[in-house]
């Protein structure tokens, strides 16, 4: 006679038909950085910064706060507008770079903070395309039933790893903080995610490769006790972001449109359809060749928050998203294509229904 197989089977949460995004937050710090400000430490000028990238001003937050300081305001605005507290959160995801720690993650303290724990907790290092990662980790979350109601954050404090006197990068940067809470919902209201990489360009947006001899450097400053060459080897090997911006602006501009498109045949839509476009806040000039490539039509509004707040890497789209809904409160329930792309290079996006 035959043994019966009479290994038992393993259960699985309920799965969920669809989520979507239930309210938005956003933190920025109160220094402003006007161009003017900047070309006192690089050879440039306002006109030329404002026409090559289209940033007027951009914020920096002071010594004192640091990424999660800046993930908890746009965190607790988020949780409000989705009235929800944070002990009913069973996922709390940062995307970041700039977080000092390789652990513990920002994600685990701001967690603690919002009275999360036990929520599952873990940072995205996905530079630009971080949030937009974030938010398709949130949503495969919620739909397998393993969390109700997920928080994902997108926060930077670009100012921590900038040299001010760099000019391939420096000058494009800011901090700032944005948040979404993703939960259960009748009908699908976030997209498939298209999520991808090219690191074959690793090296177009990177630290600076002199962080390696900072040990070094440092040990020896201080065996000498020689102030001077100790402050020396403190700010010449801190790491500090570079880019390669014509190869940067050319895979954005040629191969981005196309990512973007897939998002929206994934959805099943076109961009007829859509009523808010929120790219990653890069370059006004990548935007506006998106927005072409795309076809977009006149009545779909488009993120713009990069005049004002810079590129914020992580942050950006969050920010651009939750601007875009407080100056146009009537696109509330309409469907946006979002993309983040970046260091990597990466890239993320998806379509969603705005809250």
């Amino acid at each position: 006679m035959k043994d019966v197989d009479v290994t038992p089977a393993l259960k699985q949460p309920t799965a969920i038909a669809g989520t979507r995004v239930r309210g938005l937050g956003a933190y920025r710090p109160d220094v402003v950085i006007d161009n003017e400000q900047i070309c006192q430490w690089i050879d440039s000028s306002d006109e030329w910064i404002q026409k090559r990238t289209g940033i007027k001003t951009r914020h920096r937050a002071p010594r004192e706060v640091s990424v999660v300081d800046m993930a908890e305001g746009a965190a607790r605005e988020a949780l409000e507008h989705a009235g929800i507290s944070g002990d009913q959160l069973g996922g709390v995801i940062v995307a970041t770079v700039t977080h000092p720690f390789a652990t513990p993650s920002a994600a685990a303290d701001l967690a603690h903070r919002l009275g999360a724990t036990p929520a599952a907790a873990f940072d995205v290092s996905a530079a630009c395309a971080g949030y937009c990662y974030g938010i398709g980790q949130a949503d495969a979350m919620v739909r397998a039933g393993l969390s109700r109601y997920v928080l994902v954050v997108g926060v930077e404090k670009l100012s921590d790893f900038i040299d001010n006197h760099e000019r391939t990068i420096s000058f494009l940067l800011g901090d700032g903080a944005g948040a979404a809470i993703i939960g259960p919902s009748e009908e699908p209201g976030i997209s498939p995610s298209i999520l991808g990489s090219n690191g074959e360009k690793w090296e177009a947006v990177a630290m600076d490769s002199t962080l390696l001899n900072f040990r070094d450097a440092l040990s020896r400053a201080r065996e000498t006790q020689d102030a001077t060459e100790l402050l020396d080897a403190e700010n010449r090997y801190w790491p500090t972001l570079r880019q390669d911006g014509p190869t940067v602006f050319r895979w954005a501009v040629w191969e981005m449109a196309k990512v973007a498109q897939q998002a929206l045949d994934a959805a099943g839509i076109t961009a007829d359809d859509l009523v808010a476009f929120v790219p990653h806040q890069a370059n006004m000039r990548i935007i506006d060749e998106m927005v072409k490539q795309l076809k977009l039509p006149e009545h779909v509004k488009v993120g713009r928050d990069i005049v004002d707040a810079g590129n914020t890497s992580a942050a950006s789209i969050p920010l651009a998203m939750h601007r875009l809904l407080k100056e146009n409160p009537e696109l509330s329930g309409g469907l946006a294509l979002q993309i983040g792309f970046g260091a990597g290079l990466v890239y993320g996006t998806q379509v969603i229904r705005l809250p």
